[in-house]
């Protein structure tokens, strides 16, 4: 399995939204990566071993994104971007007070599909490769993760490339019916309550017209 593997969009430490399209131990990679992220905003990428560790920072909102050694540089930082600016457009400063993972049902779907368009994107040209590289990536810095990490501190990614395609299909349909489950409730309370608005107006307006709430002219 190649390409990019897994993304989380968090504010500082505190991961609001992931998604991987494998199995592995990305949430204890993760902690540890973004816990050495400095404020501020600012984008780099990290190498070790075989993997890359990407992020960009903005806003007090941080993407990450753990892809193999062999995928665009490029590539994962343009799905760094479309993420943070899908992130905040749906979410906006609600971000800065959610709780951990208060997002995830519904955006963890939208980074599916934001990796999946990445990791499908058809072969360009070695021309425009090239150039897309010294667009995207000239200021971005590339450091071993080693030089970070505290003494004791392992990382080690451990990723099941054999995991099948009907298990992320089952687990995609399962967080599909959750955010199904979750809209049809939000709709029906605006439903409710727009009806009890509408009994209630209407008493109102006949109980203005029978002289009073006890409605003394009409009884």
């Amino acid at each position: 399995m190649s390409g990019i593997l897994c993304c989380v969009v968090s504010r500082g430490t505190t991961v609001l939204s992931r998604y991987a399209q494998c199995a592995g131990n990305f949430s204890e990679i993760c902690g540890l990566v973004l816990v050495k992220i400095p404020p501020g905003d600012g984008k780099m990428s990290y190498s070790h071993g075989e993997f890359f560790y990407h992020y960009t920072s903005k806003q007090g909102i941080i993407t990450l994104a753990i892809s193999d050694s062999s995928f665009d540089q490029g590539t994962v930082f343009s799905f760094l971007d479309a993420v943070f600016d899908k992130f905040r457009l749906q979410y906006g400063s609600r971000a800065q007070t959610a709780i951990a993972y208060a997002m995830n049902t519904e955006f963890s779907l939208v980074i599916a599909n934001e990796m999946k368009r990445a990791n499908t994107k058809e072969e360009p040209d070695k021309i425009s490769t090239l150039q897309d590289e010294v667009n995207q990536v000239k200021d971005i810095m590339v450091a071993n993760i080693d030089v970070i990490m505290e003494r004791g501190e392992k990382l080690d990614l451990l990723v099941d490339k054999t995991e099948n395609l009907s298990a992320n299909s089952s687990t995609f349909r399962t967080t599909s019916r959750n955010l199904q489950r979750s809209m049809w409730w939000k709709n029906m309370k605006l439903t409710i309550g727009a009806a009890v608005g509408v009994v209630v107006f209407l008493y109102i307006i006949i109980a203005l017209s029978c002289g009073g709430l006890a409605w003394q002219n009409c009884v």
